[in-house]
Protein backbone atom coordinates (compact mmCIF):
# COMPACT_ATOMS: atom_id res chain seq x y z
CA UNK A 1 0.00 0.00 0.00
CA UNK A 2 2.56 2.27 0.78
CA UNK A 3 4.25 1.65 -2.36
CA UNK A 4 1.24 2.51 -4.61
CA UNK A 5 0.59 5.42 -2.34
CA UNK A 6 4.15 6.79 -3.53
CA UNK A 7 3.17 6.03 -7.05
CA UNK A 8 0.25 7.63 -7.03
CA UNK A 9 1.92 10.88 -5.43
CA UNK A 10 4.76 11.10 -7.90
CA UNK A 11 2.17 10.95 -10.94
CA UNK A 12 0.32 13.73 -9.77
CA UNK A 13 3.53 14.99 -9.82
CA UNK A 14 4.55 14.44 -12.83
CA UNK A 15 0.94 15.52 -13.85
CA UNK A 16 1.09 19.00 -12.12
CA UNK A 17 4.84 19.92 -13.63
CA UNK A 18 3.58 19.04 -17.11
CA UNK A 19 1.19 21.27 -17.13
CA UNK A 20 3.05 23.92 -15.79
CA UNK A 21 5.26 23.47 -18.89
CA UNK A 22 2.37 23.69 -21.05
CA UNK A 23 1.43 27.12 -19.82
CA UNK A 24 5.09 28.14 -19.96
CA UNK A 25 5.76 27.18 -23.35
CA UNK A 26 2.08 28.81 -24.50
CA UNK A 27 3.09 32.06 -23.25
CA UNK A 28 6.70 31.90 -24.20
CA UNK A 29 4.89 30.78 -28.34
CA UNK A 30 2.30 33.92 -28.01
CA UNK A 31 5.07 35.98 -27.19
CA UNK A 32 6.96 34.70 -30.46
CA UNK A 33 3.93 34.73 -32.18
CA UNK A 34 3.43 38.84 -31.44
CA UNK A 35 7.13 39.26 -31.44
CA UNK A 36 7.01 37.98 -35.35
CA UNK A 37 3.82 40.35 -36.21
CA UNK A 38 5.88 43.31 -35.00
CA UNK A 39 8.94 42.16 -36.62
CA UNK A 40 6.78 41.45 -40.08
CA UNK A 41 4.77 44.60 -40.12
CA UNK A 42 8.74 46.87 -39.51
CA UNK A 43 9.75 44.54 -42.51
CA UNK A 44 7.04 45.93 -44.61
CA UNK A 45 7.15 49.57 -43.38
CA UNK A 46 11.13 49.49 -43.79
CA UNK A 47 10.61 47.83 -47.10
CA UNK A 48 8.06 50.38 -48.54
CA UNK A 49 9.75 53.45 -47.05
CA UNK A 50 13.02 51.88 -48.69
CA UNK A 51 11.35 51.02 -52.54
CA UNK A 52 8.08 52.75 -52.37
CA UNK A 53 7.19 56.38 -53.55
CA UNK A 54 9.04 59.02 -52.02
CA UNK A 55 6.32 61.60 -52.24
CA UNK A 56 4.26 59.35 -50.14
CA UNK A 57 3.75 60.13 -46.23
CA UNK A 58 5.87 57.87 -44.08
CA UNK A 59 3.76 55.07 -41.39
CA UNK A 60 5.37 55.89 -37.84
CA UNK A 61 6.09 52.70 -35.64
CA UNK A 62 4.73 52.40 -32.21
CA UNK A 63 5.30 49.75 -30.06
CA UNK A 64 5.31 47.20 -32.86
CA UNK A 65 2.24 48.72 -34.46
CA UNK A 66 1.91 50.86 -38.23
CA UNK A 67 0.03 53.92 -37.75
CA UNK A 68 -0.20 55.23 -40.99
CA UNK A 69 -0.16 59.39 -40.46
CA UNK A 70 -2.53 59.78 -43.77
CA UNK A 71 -4.93 57.56 -42.50
CA UNK A 72 -4.82 58.71 -39.04
CA UNK A 73 -5.28 62.26 -40.47
CA UNK A 74 -8.07 62.08 -43.59
CA UNK A 75 -9.79 59.38 -41.95
CA UNK A 76 -10.58 60.37 -38.16
CA UNK A 77 -11.56 64.09 -38.53
CA UNK A 78 -11.80 65.12 -42.22
CA UNK A 79 -15.66 65.68 -42.00
CA UNK A 80 -13.92 68.41 -39.36
CA UNK A 81 -11.25 69.49 -41.45
CA UNK A 82 -13.05 70.19 -44.18
CA UNK A 83 -16.11 71.41 -42.47
CA UNK A 84 -16.97 75.15 -43.52
CA UNK A 85 -19.96 76.44 -41.16
CA UNK A 86 -20.42 79.27 -43.93
CA UNK A 87 -21.04 77.10 -47.01
CA UNK A 88 -24.68 77.28 -48.11
CA UNK A 89 -25.81 74.93 -50.17
CA UNK A 90 -27.10 76.22 -53.66
CA UNK A 91 -30.62 76.74 -53.96
CA UNK A 92 -32.05 75.01 -57.17
CA UNK A 93 -35.56 76.68 -58.39
CA UNK A 94 -38.08 74.74 -60.81
CA UNK A 95 -38.46 77.81 -62.84
CA UNK A 96 -35.15 79.45 -64.39
CA UNK A 97 -34.39 82.43 -62.78
CA UNK A 98 -33.41 86.16 -64.51
CA UNK A 99 -30.40 86.70 -64.93
CA UNK A 100 -30.98 90.33 -62.91
CA UNK A 101 -30.92 87.76 -60.01
CA UNK A 102 -28.85 86.54 -57.56
CA UNK A 103 -27.80 82.80 -58.16
CA UNK A 104 -29.22 82.56 -61.52
CA UNK A 105 -26.57 79.83 -62.57
CA UNK A 106 -28.19 77.62 -59.90
CA UNK A 107 -30.80 76.16 -62.46
CA UNK A 108 -28.05 73.94 -63.88
CA UNK A 109 -27.29 72.45 -60.55
CA UNK A 110 -29.16 69.37 -61.52
CA UNK A 111 -29.12 69.67 -65.30
CA UNK A 112 -26.73 66.02 -65.56
CA UNK A 113 -29.43 64.03 -63.33
CA UNK A 114 -32.56 62.58 -64.06
CA UNK A 115 -35.68 63.84 -62.14
CA UNK A 116 -37.74 62.44 -59.89
CA UNK A 117 -41.17 63.62 -58.22
CA UNK A 118 -42.99 62.58 -54.50
CA UNK A 119 -46.05 64.12 -54.34
CA UNK A 120 -48.21 64.25 -50.59
CA UNK A 121 -51.60 64.23 -51.67
CA UNK A 122 -54.79 64.45 -49.43
CA UNK A 123 -57.49 61.16 -50.05
CA UNK A 124 -60.08 63.46 -51.38
CA UNK A 125 -62.86 60.81 -50.81
CA UNK A 126 -62.13 60.24 -47.34
CA UNK A 127 -61.47 63.03 -45.78
CA UNK A 128 -62.93 66.20 -45.07
CA UNK A 129 -61.78 69.82 -44.52
CA UNK A 130 -60.48 70.43 -40.97
CA UNK A 131 -62.51 73.43 -40.38
CA UNK A 132 -66.07 72.96 -41.44
CA UNK A 133 -65.96 68.88 -42.29
CA UNK A 134 -66.93 69.37 -45.69
CA UNK A 135 -65.85 67.78 -49.65
CA UNK A 136 -62.04 69.14 -50.68
CA UNK A 137 -61.09 69.05 -53.91
CA UNK A 138 -57.32 69.00 -55.36
CA UNK A 139 -56.81 72.23 -57.46
CA UNK A 140 -52.69 71.97 -58.00
CA UNK A 141 -49.53 71.18 -56.63
CA UNK A 142 -46.78 73.41 -54.72
CA UNK A 143 -43.28 72.90 -55.49
CA UNK A 144 -41.51 72.38 -51.98
CA UNK A 145 -37.96 71.31 -52.44
CA UNK A 146 -35.40 69.41 -54.20
CA UNK A 147 -33.09 66.26 -52.64
CA UNK A 148 -30.58 64.42 -53.78
CA UNK A 149 -31.76 60.60 -53.58
CA UNK A 150 -28.93 57.82 -53.27
CA UNK A 151 -30.06 54.56 -54.95
CA UNK A 152 -27.27 52.05 -53.42
CA UNK A 153 -26.00 49.88 -56.31
CA UNK A 154 -28.07 46.36 -56.59
CA UNK A 155 -27.69 43.19 -57.68
CA UNK A 156 -29.82 41.28 -60.23
CA UNK A 157 -29.90 38.01 -62.00
CA UNK A 158 -30.57 38.45 -65.95
CA UNK A 159 -32.32 35.38 -67.17
CA UNK A 160 -31.67 35.43 -71.47
CA UNK A 161 -34.16 33.44 -73.07
CA UNK A 162 -34.28 32.50 -77.06
CA UNK A 163 -37.29 32.83 -78.09
CA UNK A 164 -38.22 30.04 -81.25
CA UNK A 165 -40.66 30.48 -84.10
CA UNK A 166 -42.26 28.41 -86.95
CA UNK A 167 -42.70 29.08 -90.19
CA UNK A 168 -46.24 27.14 -90.87
CA UNK A 169 -46.15 28.22 -94.64
CA UNK A 170 -42.73 26.24 -95.03
CA UNK A 171 -43.50 23.45 -92.91
CA UNK A 172 -47.05 23.13 -95.92
CA UNK A 173 -44.68 23.87 -98.26
CA UNK A 174 -41.65 21.27 -97.26
CA UNK A 175 -43.47 18.62 -94.65
CA UNK A 176 -40.59 19.88 -92.25
CA UNK A 177 -40.83 21.82 -89.28
CA UNK A 178 -38.97 25.14 -90.00
CA UNK A 179 -37.73 26.79 -86.86
CA UNK A 180 -36.72 29.98 -86.70
CA UNK A 181 -34.24 31.81 -83.40
CA UNK A 182 -33.32 35.42 -83.07
CA UNK A 183 -29.53 36.13 -82.68
CA UNK A 184 -28.17 36.47 -78.95
CA UNK A 185 -25.28 38.18 -78.42
CA UNK A 186 -22.19 36.12 -76.93
CA UNK A 187 -20.97 36.49 -73.65
CA UNK A 188 -18.16 38.86 -72.66
CA UNK A 189 -16.56 35.90 -71.22
CA UNK A 190 -17.23 32.10 -72.40
CA UNK A 191 -18.86 30.06 -69.38
CA UNK A 192 -18.79 33.15 -67.43
CA UNK A 193 -21.95 34.46 -65.36
CA UNK A 194 -19.82 38.07 -65.49
CA UNK A 195 -21.55 40.92 -67.96
CA UNK A 196 -19.93 43.85 -68.93
CA UNK A 197 -21.40 46.06 -66.52
CA UNK A 198 -20.01 44.10 -63.62
CA UNK A 199 -16.67 43.83 -65.42
CA UNK A 200 -16.44 47.52 -66.43
CA UNK A 201 -17.69 48.43 -62.45
CA UNK A 202 -14.87 46.05 -61.42
CA UNK A 203 -12.44 47.58 -63.61
CA UNK A 204 -13.48 51.22 -62.60
CA UNK A 205 -13.50 50.65 -58.71
CA UNK A 206 -10.28 49.21 -58.90
CA UNK A 207 -8.35 51.49 -61.56
CA UNK A 208 -9.72 54.63 -61.02
CA UNK A 209 -11.02 54.54 -57.63
CA UNK A 210 -8.39 52.84 -56.32
CA UNK A 211 -10.21 50.06 -54.50
CA UNK A 212 -8.27 46.44 -53.51
CA UNK A 213 -10.09 43.61 -54.92
CA UNK A 214 -10.07 42.08 -51.28
CA UNK A 215 -12.15 45.01 -50.48
CA UNK A 216 -14.24 44.38 -53.66
CA UNK A 217 -14.72 41.56 -52.75
CA UNK A 218 -16.71 42.38 -49.43
CA UNK A 219 -18.68 44.99 -51.27
CA UNK A 220 -19.82 42.50 -53.72
CA UNK A 221 -20.60 39.51 -50.69
CA UNK A 222 -22.56 42.87 -49.30
CA UNK A 223 -24.88 43.78 -52.00
CA UNK A 224 -25.64 39.86 -51.77
CA UNK A 225 -23.28 37.78 -54.17
CA UNK A 226 -19.87 35.49 -52.80
CA UNK A 227 -17.49 36.88 -55.32
CA UNK A 228 -13.72 36.06 -54.26
CA UNK A 229 -11.15 38.48 -55.37
CA UNK A 230 -9.88 35.76 -58.28
CA UNK A 231 -12.98 35.64 -59.94
CA UNK A 232 -12.56 39.40 -60.30
CA UNK A 233 -8.85 38.54 -61.14
CA UNK A 234 -9.75 36.39 -64.01
CA UNK A 235 -12.93 38.78 -64.83
CA UNK A 236 -10.02 41.92 -65.16
CA UNK A 237 -7.22 39.64 -67.08
CA UNK A 238 -9.56 37.94 -69.64
CA UNK A 239 -11.67 40.95 -71.11
CA UNK A 240 -8.43 42.91 -70.91
CA UNK A 241 -6.94 39.91 -73.23
CA UNK A 242 -9.67 39.36 -75.36
CA UNK A 243 -11.65 42.87 -75.87
CA UNK A 244 -8.95 45.87 -74.58
CA UNK A 245 -5.64 44.48 -75.66
CA UNK A 246 -6.63 44.86 -79.59
CA UNK A 247 -7.63 47.93 -78.32
CA UNK A 248 -4.66 49.17 -77.34
CA UNK A 249 -2.99 47.70 -80.15
CA UNK A 250 -4.99 49.67 -82.95
CA UNK A 251 -3.93 52.44 -80.80
CA UNK A 252 -0.45 51.89 -80.82
CA UNK A 253 -0.88 51.50 -84.64
CA UNK A 254 -2.38 55.28 -85.00
CA UNK A 255 0.61 56.63 -82.73
CA UNK A 256 3.04 55.50 -85.40
CA UNK A 257 1.44 57.22 -88.12
CA UNK A 258 1.98 60.21 -86.56
CA UNK A 259 4.33 62.91 -87.32
CA UNK A 260 5.91 63.92 -83.78
CA UNK A 261 5.62 61.30 -80.82
CA UNK A 262 6.61 61.97 -77.29
CA UNK A 263 8.20 59.08 -75.20
CA UNK A 264 9.37 58.18 -71.46
CA UNK A 265 9.96 55.42 -69.41
CA UNK A 266 9.02 55.24 -65.32
CA UNK A 267 10.02 52.77 -62.63
CA UNK A 268 7.40 50.85 -60.94
CA UNK A 269 7.40 48.06 -58.62
CA UNK A 270 6.00 45.17 -59.59
CA UNK A 271 4.95 42.26 -56.91
CA UNK A 272 5.09 38.43 -57.27
CA UNK A 273 6.20 38.60 -60.75
CA UNK A 274 7.78 35.47 -61.39
CA UNK A 275 11.35 35.03 -61.52
CA UNK A 276 11.75 38.41 -60.40
CA UNK A 277 12.40 39.74 -56.85
CA UNK A 278 9.71 42.41 -55.29
CA UNK A 279 12.45 44.98 -55.23
CA UNK A 280 13.32 44.74 -58.63
CA UNK A 281 12.49 47.65 -61.20
CA UNK A 282 10.41 47.28 -63.61
CA UNK A 283 9.86 50.28 -66.21
CA UNK A 284 6.13 51.57 -67.54
CA UNK A 285 7.18 52.90 -71.08
CA UNK A 286 4.74 55.85 -72.51
CA UNK A 287 4.26 56.89 -75.86
CA UNK A 288 1.81 60.04 -76.45
CA UNK A 289 1.14 61.91 -79.53
CA UNK A 290 0.77 65.70 -79.41
CA UNK A 291 -1.85 67.01 -76.94
CA UNK A 292 -3.47 69.13 -79.52
CA UNK A 293 -4.04 66.40 -81.60
CA UNK A 294 -7.62 65.59 -83.35
CA UNK A 295 -7.13 62.35 -81.47
CA UNK A 296 -5.04 62.53 -78.06
CA UNK A 297 -3.47 59.17 -77.66
CA UNK A 298 -1.47 57.70 -74.52
CA UNK A 299 -0.39 53.91 -74.87
CA UNK A 300 1.63 52.54 -71.93
CA UNK A 301 3.74 49.62 -72.32
CA UNK A 302 5.10 47.41 -69.41
CA UNK A 303 8.65 46.14 -69.91
CA UNK A 304 11.16 44.47 -67.15
CA UNK A 305 13.93 46.87 -68.58
CA UNK A 306 14.65 50.30 -70.02
CA UNK A 307 17.39 49.55 -72.22
CA UNK A 308 16.92 50.65 -76.25
CA UNK A 309 15.74 47.16 -77.45
CA UNK A 310 11.94 48.09 -75.89
CA UNK A 311 12.16 51.45 -77.30
CA UNK A 312 13.34 50.06 -80.37
CA UNK A 313 10.56 47.46 -80.57
CA UNK A 314 7.79 49.88 -79.48
CA UNK A 315 8.38 52.07 -82.29
CA UNK A 316 9.11 49.54 -85.39
CA UNK A 317 8.88 51.37 -88.59
CA UNK A 318 8.39 54.73 -87.05
CA UNK A 319 10.29 57.62 -89.10
CA UNK A 320 8.48 60.86 -87.58
CA UNK A 321 10.17 63.00 -84.84
CA UNK A 322 10.60 61.26 -81.85
CA UNK A 323 10.85 63.77 -78.54
CA UNK A 324 12.25 62.11 -75.48
CA UNK A 325 14.38 62.85 -72.84
CA UNK A 326 18.49 62.48 -72.47
CA UNK A 327 18.75 59.00 -71.75
CA UNK A 328 21.04 57.27 -74.09
CA UNK A 329 18.49 53.84 -74.39
CA UNK A 330 16.48 55.53 -77.10
CA UNK A 331 19.62 56.85 -79.28
CA UNK A 332 18.92 53.82 -81.31
CA UNK A 333 16.57 56.57 -83.36
CA UNK A 334 17.25 58.50 -86.63
CA UNK A 335 19.21 61.05 -85.36
CA UNK A 336 17.60 63.27 -87.62
CA UNK A 337 14.23 63.40 -86.04
CA UNK A 338 15.30 62.64 -82.50
CA UNK A 339 15.16 65.60 -80.02
CA UNK A 340 15.89 65.17 -76.61
CA UNK A 341 15.22 67.23 -73.57
CA UNK A 342 18.34 68.87 -72.21
CA UNK A 343 18.72 71.27 -68.88
CA UNK A 344 20.12 74.71 -70.37
CA UNK A 345 22.78 75.78 -68.52
CA UNK A 346 22.43 78.76 -66.34
CA UNK A 347 23.77 81.94 -67.49
CA UNK A 348 25.06 85.12 -65.05
CA UNK A 349 25.28 88.22 -66.97
CA UNK A 350 27.92 90.03 -65.11
CA UNK A 351 27.67 94.45 -65.83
Amino acid sequence: MAVQNIDVNMLMEMIQNKDRALAEFSKTNQQLTEQITQLTEQVTYLTQKLYGRKTEKSAVVLDGQLVIQEVAENLFNEAETYADPKAVEPEVFEQPLKKTRAGYKRKSFFENLPVKEMIYSLDTDGQGCPACGGKIKNVGKKFVRSEINFVPAQLSVLNIYQETCECPACKVRTGKTAFIEPKVPAPVLPHSYASASSIAYTMYQKYVQSVPLNRQEKDWKAMGLNLTKSTLSNWILQSSESWLSPIVDYMNKQLLTEKHLHMDETPIQVLQEPGRKNQTKSYMWVMANRSDSIHPIRVFRYAPGRSGEYAAKYLDGYDGYLHTDDYSGCEWHNKNTHFWRRKFPTLLCLT
